[in-house]
């Protein structure tokens, strides 16, 4: 059995889809260490898997801070967390070198570990990946690439790199890996046929556990969820909006508003509509008749595995393109976020679920979920990476005199 590192990203988009997998790695016997903050500890725990904590610069979701939404602000703060936590997580593993390292699309102190060690590095994507044509074809949502602060980002990336003796373009370093076990349904990957599947494992997202964990009362009428995920989660008045387009119309209401919503800019809310701090998103979802989103990768994964059309709201970074490919999938409408009147809602609303159409895209891209690989696949390809590793080193000492 292997000792496997996983370098994770103190996020919780960044955190639960790799979960099942590292929980079915340790099923598996493998000893895995997972280098994270301190408030994602527990849950790593919760897999089997030994936390290796380490100091973190990124916003604390806990404490109401935000990622920013300029995109190079975003980028950048990954290459803040790894410089500052690349050097604990090497000190705690000098005598106990791991066989192979697995990292978040944000875990960059994997990458570089591993070339340090030679040992091999599988990314665990939890959002779209690219594909042959990827640069040109969203060349204008990439133009902050263009600007002098990316330039400067690049910069600073490469003169950390070059400290390890790397000298590879950090672009491609990070954007285009080895090896990657992609964890999002492939109805969400734009350009599908053009991904590379020698190095892109589609295994979806694993919600199984979850599904089976997560419970919610049965409603008397039909439900809808309204949720905004856990990074871009302040918008009471897109709250309000939802409550007074759909209690009106028979719906029972479920807002989930986070820790950080002022309840009182809600105002007396509608009969049959209930604020939560946090409810079990996957459980509510299987008693759910809609879901208003912000199209979240995490969110959007879940509404198609329990087959619920969805109201895409879309706020910052990935969430415009995802709400893109489910509206083109025929299983969402989008609403942009200022045009979210209670009108605009209950229209879509009436569209989406009085579709047969859309209804039967969403039991097809449901049973594609619930008939992936999820975790176990994604365990395969890391003991197929082991194994690879194994075999080429059984040769070198074979030719040794």
């Amino acid at each position: 059995m292997a000792h496997v590192l996983m370098v994770g990203v103190g996020a919780h988009g960044h955190t639960h889809p790799h979960l099942p997998v590292v929980a079915e790695l340790v099923a598996r016997g493998h000893r895995v260490t997972y280098a994270i903050p301190a408030a994602f500890a527990d849950m790593v725990a919760a897999t089997g898997a030994t936390p290796l904590v380490h100091p973190s610069v990124l916003p604390d979701q806990g404490r109401g801070e935000q990622w920013p939404t300029d995109p190079v602000a975003g980028t950048a703060l990954f290459l803040d967390e790894a410089v500052q936590s690349l050097p604990p997580i090497r000190r705690a593993l000098a005598d106990d070198v791991p066989d192979i390292a697995l990292h978040d699309i944000g875990g960059h102190p994997a990458i570089v570990l591993a070339r340090v060690w030679g040992i091999p590095a599988v990314q665990l994507s939890p959002a779209l990946v690219a594909w042959d044509g990827y640069e040109t074809d969203l060349a204008d949502d990439l133009a902050f690439r263009e600007t002098p602060q990316y330039a400067a980002y690049l910069a600073r990336f490469s003169a950390w790199l070059a400290g390890f003796g790397i000298d590879d373009d950090p672009e491609q370093l990070v954007g285009r890996p080895r090896r990657s076990i992609v964890e999002i349904p492939r109805v969400l990957q734009p350009c599908a046929d053009r991904v590379d599947p020698d190095v892109y494992t589609f295994v979806g997202p694993d919600l199984h556990r979850r599904a089976q964990q997560e419970h919610w009362p049965a409603p008397e009428r039909p439900l809808v969820l309204v949720s905004f995920g856990s990074a871009y989660h302040e918008h009471p008045g897109l709250f309000r909006a939802c409550a007074d387009a759909f209690a009106p119309a028979g719906w029972e209401v479920v807002l989930a508003i986070g820790p950080h919503v002022d309840l009182d800019a809600l105002g007396e809310l509608p009969e049959h509509v209930t604020a939560h701090r946090w409810v079990p998103q996957l459980g509510v979802l299987g008693r759910t008749s809609a879901f208003v989103t912000h199209a979240g990768m995490g969110g959007c994964a879940e509404g198609l595995y329990q087959g619920v059309p969805m109201i895409a709201i879309p706020q910052a970074v990935d969430q415009f393109g995802n709400a893109a490919m489910l509206e083109a999938a025929g299983v969402a409408r989008t609403v942009p976020d200022d045009e979210a009147t209670p009108e605009r809602l209950r229209e879509a609303l009436r569209a989406l679920t009085s579709s047969s159409e859309v209804a039967a895209r969403l039991a097809a891209e449901r049973d594609a979920i619930r008939r992936g690989g999820g975790a176990a696949a994604a365990a395969d390809v890391v003991e197929g990476e082991l194994a690879e590793t194994r075999q080429r080193s059984a040769v070198t000492d074979a030719q040794r005199p």
